[in-house]
């Protein structure tokens, strides 16, 4: 573990305290180099993937368990050495991951902020309040040349510690959050607003029951993924108030860990995804019962099998292109991260989160995250970032929050 360095590094409510780089406790691991696959390469051109976990009720052991967490990072880094080491080009310009024992290795910063309650946390829509906590804001996963592929900010709060993490996405794989389609012309972006929209397991419950109401002959049972994620299209297409021949994508990114041939283990730690797109008109997709979005959410997920795959990638291969973190589709919907992570299961020992968010990386208007909710159970938590107008309308939208 190298020295720390002191910070004079001031916000309105955080302050830097401490900057350390943390190493793996075994620190004759050597040179180290491992090739980008095609899976990792269109992730070049995203910004650093961010998550902040809120804890309650630690910040008289924060000193301490600070030190217990660079302890066992560095243990982690034993066999996760990649993530301590950079980004590099070979002589033909291909990325890998480069390591060795004398780089500074991973990034962890110690701040306190103590006006910032746990509660002013977990009340906040946006991310506005999260910015200060998580590092790396608006830096391309590229930079991973000349900086740590993973930084973590731990900051003591009034009543509490934020964990804050931003790691470099085309190494590794939590989940996408982009893909592309096609060149979109050029536009400013819209002013965007985030929301977290929770439906408890009775909601979950009644929105797949809605959408399998009504099977049709041969069809196969729609999944808790299919019909929310087909809930959460409809609801975004009526409140974006699109003409009915306008166009929608739904963006779903498949894990394709068991898809490939042959399959790899769940344990595989790059990126093993790729964007399937579902397109139709809005005014058919809303004309229409659910089960019509369902289906070709359905369809489009069973059909991406190996062959599927290894077009897509050959296809790349050949005509390489980096894609930027909105491409996903005119008037998308695109849905990242899933409720099969437990978020919440991540317990250092002083107990589970009080909340889960994504930072404010990588977010454009229709971007999706699904985290399990805080009750457990079936339930579901709905990250949405919207144009805000249409976020006004999404709120006010009555059989979308499931109310009567």
């Amino acid at each position: 573990m190298a020295g720390e360095v002191a910070e004079e590094k001031k916000s309105s409510h955080v302050k830097i305290l401490t900057t350390t780089n943390v190493k793996p406790k075994n620190s004759s691991i050597g040179k180290k180099e491992c090739q980008l696959v095609t899976f990792d390469l269109p992730y070049l051109a995203f910004y650093y993937n961010q998550k902040l976990l809120i804890y309650k009720g630690v910040e008289a052991e924060f000193e301490g368990i600070v030190e217990k967490l660079k302890d066992g990072l560095g243990l982690v880094l034993e066999d996760f050495y990649q993530l301590a080491g950079k980004l590099d080009k070979d002589e033909d310009g291909v990325f890998k991951v480069v390591y060795d024992d004398n780089m500074d290795a991973v990034e962890v910063l110690v701040a306190e902020a103590g006006e910032i309650a746990v509660e002013d946390l977990t009340a906040e829509e946006g991310t506005t309040k999260f910015k200060e906590l998580i590092p790396y804001i608006g830096v391309l996963n590229l930079e991973g040349l000349h900086r740590p592929l993973l930084s973590v900010q731990l900051t003591k709060l009034k009543d509490g510690l934020a964990m804050g993490c931003a790691f470099n996405h085309a190494i590794l794989d939590e989940h996408a959050k982009s893909a592309a389609n096609g060149d979109v012309a050029a536009k400013v972006d819209p002013p965007l607003r985030e929301k977290v929209f929770k439906f408890s397991e009775s909601a979950i419950d009644q929105i797949k029951s809605k959408i399998n109401a009504h099977p049709s002959e041969g069809s196969k049972p729609f999944s808790t993924f299919q019909s929310l994620s087909t809930h959460v299209w409809h609801a975004v297409t009526r409140a974006r108030h699109l003409k009915p021949e306008d166009y929608t994508v739904f963006t779903v990114f498949a894990d394709c860990r068991k898809r490939v041939e042959p399959p790899m283990p769940e344990s595989y730690f790059g990126n093993l995804i790729q964007a399937i797109f579902t397109v139709t008109a809005a005014g058919l997709l809303l004309a229409n019962p659910p089960e019509f979005g369902a289906a070709m959410i359905q369809k489009a997920i069973d059909m991406h099998d190996s062959k599927t795959i290894d077009a897509r990638n050959k296809e790349w291969e050949s005509n390489p292109k980096i894609f930027q973190f909105k491409d996903a589709g005119v008037n998308c919907v695109a849905v990242g991260s899933s409720p099969r992570f437990k978020v919440y299961d991540i317990d250092f020992g002083w107990g589970e989160p009080e909340s889960v968010r994504s930072g404010s990386n990588n977010r454009f208007d229709g971007m999706v995250y699904l985290y399990p909710g805080k009750n457990g159970g079936r339930s579901i938590d709905v990250e949405i970032s919207l144009e805000a107008n249409a976020m006004e309308r999404l709120e006010k939208d009555n059989e979308f929050l499931m109310e009567v």
